[in-house]
């Protein structure tokens, strides 16, 4: 008997083995593909001087644009799930600077205003003061991290916001060599176009699209666009044939090359499309070899930077609609929020929310006004209309004390000021068209920043991290988390 059980229990014992086999076969397949899961990435829209007002105004004229009455219109960040209002002062200013605040945002921690990259301590404009207190900026820790990373934007690439990305300066303003002091060269200060193509963490960044190339040019060298004007460089370095040696990327300036530009392309991309700023959104037709519009430039970057298997940053600047806020041109301003809208949406449709961070914020705010009691579909760009008492339009624009129309949109401080004697008739001096500088209250040399809280939109991985009245520098933690870089220690280097 006892011998003919010995076959049954060989027979048991070998299949009790293959079972455990199995299940540890499985085990391991099953922690293989834990391992193999999607990367997560990281898109932060920063739309400069948007605040709470201009997205009330943006999405007014943006459903006017399409025949609806406006104020019902819904902008793409709108419909994210998570929302928060960001705290954007300085260290030394109770109204932000970009360059403070574009550093709180990427760096995770609050600083002066006018410095990039660089902790409270140092003086601005101070070289020798950097020692020891430069931040290590999202950007270079993705790089580190072995993730792509990407800059797009409207202004030159070597402006506050985008340059706070990749760069550490005492000050905002050293753009390029000459834009510097003979001391602060002389100490060894790099200016920021210069770091940009100096950048070493990592393999670099991927892909940079954005305006500057009088930064990047030598005072002698003709501008590939406009033959009368040259670039602005002291030390007669041209850095994009230094940029383009060291990375062996691609270069492109005019639409016709950014169309014709592969993202599958190997190496890094940089384009460059104005000496300055880029165009606003509305006179982008009237460039002569054209530019990429935000959006398609937008669309481009992801394209390039999902070939990366692991993950990546991409940086989103609406840089003019601050510009315009600047010059009380409203029209500009808003059209500008309009290209913005358009960029977020391509970005949320070329995307997955399960793997990507989608944050739409803004730097700091303006000093930019909506107000007037105007009726309801009344044009946002034009001057007040308001109701009779049945409730429907009146026949003529409202009148002030002064007897004039006014529009319903104005600003507290800037061009254009009231001098408390006579008022700018807005219907006969083109109100409602770009260009035109909408009245303001205090005579200034232009628009100044708003200081009160932005919002903060944000879906995907981590967007619950976006909730109720943050500190501007805690958004930092937010993407940092979800790309597994979070700060450990001093960032201070």
């Amino acid at each position: 008997m006892r011998i003919m059980q010995r076959p049954f229990l060989l027979a048991a014992g070998a299949l009790l083995l293959a079972l455990v086999g199995f299940i540890l076969s499985a085990s391991v397949a099953l922690a293989a593909s834990a391992d193999k899961s999607p990367p997560r990435n990281v898109i932060l829209f920063v739309s400069d001087g948007m605040g709470v007002t201009t997205v009330t105004a943006t999405r007014i004229l943006a459903g006017q644009e399409k025949g609806m009455p406006g104020e019902g219109n819904v902008l793409p960040w709108e419909t994210f799930p998570h929302l928060a209002l960001m705290k954007t002062y300085n260290t030394t200013q109770q109204v932000a600077d970009s360059a403070g605040a574009g550093t709180a945002l990427r760096t995770g921690e609050k600083t002066k205003a006018g410095v990039i990259g660089v902790a409270r301590d140092i003086i601005r404009g101070d070289c020798e003061s950097m020692a020891g207190h430069r931040l290590s900026t999202l950007l270079e820790r993705a790089e580190r991290a072995g993730r792509a990373t990407g800059i797009v934007t409207t202004a030159r690439l070597t402006h506050a916001t985008p340059a706070a990305a990749y760069a550490h300066s005492p000050e905002r303003y050293w753009e390029s060599d000459a834009d510097m002091p003979e001391a602060a060269r002389k100490a060894g200060c790099a200016d920021i176009a210069g770091q940009f193509v100096s950048f070493d963490a990592g393999d670099g960044i991927e892909v940079a699209f954005g305006g500057g190339r009088a930064k990047f040019l030598p005072a002698q060298t003709a501008d590939p666009e406009y033959p009368d004007g040259t670039g602005e460089r002291a030390d007669g370095r041209d850095l994009i044939r230094a940029w383009r040696s060291r990375t062996g990327g691609s270069f492109v300036w005019d639409q016709f090359g950014f169309e014709a530009y592969d993202p599958d392309t190997p190496g890094s991309v940089l384009g460059l499309f104005q000496p300055s700023h880029m165009q606003y959104s509305v006179d982008r037709d009237r460039d002569a070899m054209g530019e990429p519009s935000l959006a398609a430039m937008t669309a481009k970057a992801i394209e390039k930077l999902r070939n990366d298997e692991n993950g990546y940053f991409l940086l989103v600047e609406g840089a003019r609609i601050d510009h315009a806020h600047h010059g009380n041109d409203a029209a500009r301003a808003l059209y500008d929020g309009i290209a913005l809208a358009k960029a977020v949406k391509r970005a949320d449709e070329m995307t997955d929310d399960a793997e990507t961070l989608i944050i739409v914020t803004a730097d700091h705010s303006h000093t930019f006004n909506l107000a007037g009691y105007p009726t309801r579909g009344n044009p946002i760009l034009g001057p007040v209309i308001g109701n009779d008492r049945q409730g429907a339009p009146e026949e003529k624009p409202a009148t002030a004390t002064d007897g004039k129309p006014y529009t319903t949109l104005g600003y507290y401080g800037g061009l254009k000021a009231w001098n408390g004697k006579e008022r700018l008739d807005p219907i006969k001096n083109g109100a409602g068209k770009p260009g035109y500088q909408y009245q303001a209250a205090v005579p200034t040399r232009g628009g100044t920043h708003g200081g009160e809280d932005v919002p903060a939109y944000a879906k995907g991985p981590g967007a619950d991290g976006v909730a109720g009245v943050m500190e501007q520098n805690l958004l930092f933690d937010v993407m940092a988390g979800t790309l597994g870089l979070l700060k450990t220690g001093t960032d201070a280097e």
